[in-house]
């Protein structure tokens, strides 16, 4: 496995369980989030729980490149819609940054997973 990999494939699963935690601790500024998007509050656990099984899914896929790969491009297709709700809305990119950051990170995790 190469050391690019690694590297974003850790990023990767640290920002999505990252992520998921921030949404089932309710912190405020993720919740306004949220809500600006039109996120009804009880979807929140399953959307972090969706972000939780990418991340784990991803920390797997050091070992097999079969959920590597299945976990990133879901981390992907989970990410376009997260932008696809920001750009609906004419968010600013300080609204969607983070999203656009982990999606970016995603794609590469993708791409190398099914380069390897």
């Amino acid at each position: 496995m190469t050391l690019a990999l690694i590297i974003f494939g850790s990023l990767l699963a640290f920002a999505a369980i990252g992520s998921a935690i921030s949404k089932l601790k309710k912190v405020p500024d993720v919740m306004a989030a949220m809500e600006k998007v039109g996120v009804k509050p009880h979807l929140v656990p399953a959307l972090a729980t969706l972000e939780t099984a990418g991340g784990l899914g991803v920390i797997l896929g050091i070992w097999s490149k079969f959920f590597g790969v299945l976990s990133s491009a879901a981390l992907v297709l989970y990410f376009v819609g997260a932008l696809y709700s920001h750009f609906s809305r004419k968010h600013k990119v300080a609204d969607f940054g983070a999203a656009l950051g982990i999606f970016i990170i995603a794609l590469v995790t993708t791409y190398l997973q099914i380069q390897r």
